[in-house]
């Protein structure tokens, strides 16, 4: 678009790289001035949060540096989880929020997302005016902020999740949680107990570098694993900074984002709370479950991956659920986060006493997903024997199956995934297309 400014750091969700060297102290301290005075507001005050990365306490005294030197009043609030932000965020009557962290990501590296009063991730243009002002280092303020730890910050966060399902009883269910020695660690494990429940714990002794090690919503195999062993009822595995969940049931089968937001869908309609009788998902939804959803009634926007999308979606129809295949679900009666402790929750609520193992199964079209890792995400848009692979395959899925094939937005990596009829045809599909994109691209 003419005259719009090219993004230099941020993607689709904040700014992200290998600590120390792509997201350094300096580059922190620069985004917490430039985000004060991108804002306009004369001594802002603005929350920080982070998960358990090791980086992250050194990230965490730039940022708040960098935001104190522009004048703003700095709260730190600790380790929790992304969602936590913003409803503290809105309780609190803040002008900002910063999160630090890198999500699903290993721990070297990790992540600066920035909120706005609202408690919504900060729109493209206003990330792009926090990159106008990078350079503004001689630009001082009246007078230097102040930084001080937000008490009760978890006390606050658990405190809402109550409130909003204070008609829940979890008696004598029994609960594994995977919290993937991350930002749910140590809240996620009272609130379930909170509600009744006998709770178990994995992926809770986090030192700095086991953050989605082998646990968590990126590896649910740990999970599927110990709720069979451990004979529970049901299993959660959050990510790294709390706002995706997986489920398992008893049987340790997976119960992906999409298979979840299904069973939500149809309890909240059902209920009578679902706003516009619609719900926003991803392109890599499964089909099968678009058209189940659109079968009961419920009207099904597609947007592209990422839950600044989504969110964009709901705003515009007026809906107030979504989600992705990935467990980053949305209930913007709760918050304007994806949030994995209240999916969970709300996941329970729509069991109703139910065992997950008896949910209503949708048979979803074979699907075959391969993260290819490329030099630059950016080359996928110039590839042409990529999009002539690409054309040619998708003519020969036409009305029985699809091709998506996508740069991630926060690694440098090409998502190629493939659904077709049969799992052998899905997995040739995507091994042809996977090959050229390696050639191209790798």
């Amino acid at each position: 678009m003419a005259g719009q400014v090219a993004r230099r750091l941020f993607g689709t969700d904040g700014v992200r790289g290998v600590a120390g060297s792509e997201i350094t102290a300096a580059l922190s301290l620069s985004l917490g001035r430039a985000a004060v005075l991108q804002s306009g507001i004369s001594n802002p005050r603005v929350l920080v949060v982070r998960d358990t990365r090791e980086s992250g306490e050194m990230l965490e005294a730039a940022i708040a540096a960098g935001l104190a030197s522009a004048g703003a009043e700095v709260l730190l609030g600790g380790v929790l989880p992304t969602p936590a932000a913003s409803l503290l965020i809105r309780r609190h009557r803040l002008d900002l929020g910063v999160v630090l962290s890198a999500s699903h990501n290993v721990y070297s590296d990790n992540g600066i997302k920035f909120f706005g009063a609202d408690g919504f991730k900060l729109s493209d243009a206003r990330e792009r005016a926090i990159e106008e002002h990078l350079d503004e280092e001689g630009m001082g303020a009246a007078s230097v902020g102040r930084i001080r730890p937000l008490h009760g910050a978890a006390a606050d966060y658990i405190r809402d999740l109550h409130h909003r399902f204070q008609s829940l009883r979890l008696d004598g269910v029994n609960v594994l949680l995977d919290c993937a020695n991350g930002a749910t660690y140590a809240v996620a494990p009272g609130v379930f107990e909170r509600f009744g429940a006998r709770v178990s714990t994995i992926g809770v002794d986090p030192d700095g570098r086991n953050i989605n090690d082998g646990c968590g919503s990126t590896h649910i195999e740990a999970l599927a694993a110990a709720v069979v062993q451990g004979g529970h009822d049901i299993g959660f595995a959050f990510d790294g900074d709390g706002d995706r969940v997986l489920a398992v049931d008893r049987d340790g089968t997976l119960v992906d984002g999409d298979e979840l937001l299904t069973l939500i869908a149809l309890h909240l309609l059902e209920d009578g709370r679902l706003p516009g009788r619609g719900l926003a998902i991803t392109v890599m939804t499964n089909f099968a479950i678009v058209a189940a959803l659109r079968e009961a009634g419920i009207e099904v926007v597609t947007t592209a991956v990422g839950d600044r999308y989504v969110l964009e979606a709901l705003r515009e129809r007026g809906f107030a659920l979504g989600g992705e295949q990935s467990g980053h679900l949305i209930e913007l009666g709760f918050a304007p986060s994806g949030d994995g402790i209240a999916s969970a929750l709300l996941v329970l609520e729509a069991l109703g006493g139910r065992d997950l193992r008896d949910r209503p199964r949708i048979e979803k079209l074979p699907q075959q997903l391969v993260n290819v890792a490329v030099r630059e995400r950016g080359a996928l848009e110039e590839a042409g024997a990529v999009h002539a692979a690409i054309e040619r395959e998708s003519a020969g899925l036409a009305g029985r199956g699809r091709v998506l094939v996508r740069p991630s937005g926060t690694e440098p990596v090409v998502r190629v995934m493939v659904e077709a009829p049969s799992a052998q045809e899905a997995q040739a599909v995507c091994g042809r297309l996977v090959a050229i994109v390696r050639d191209e691209l790798g």
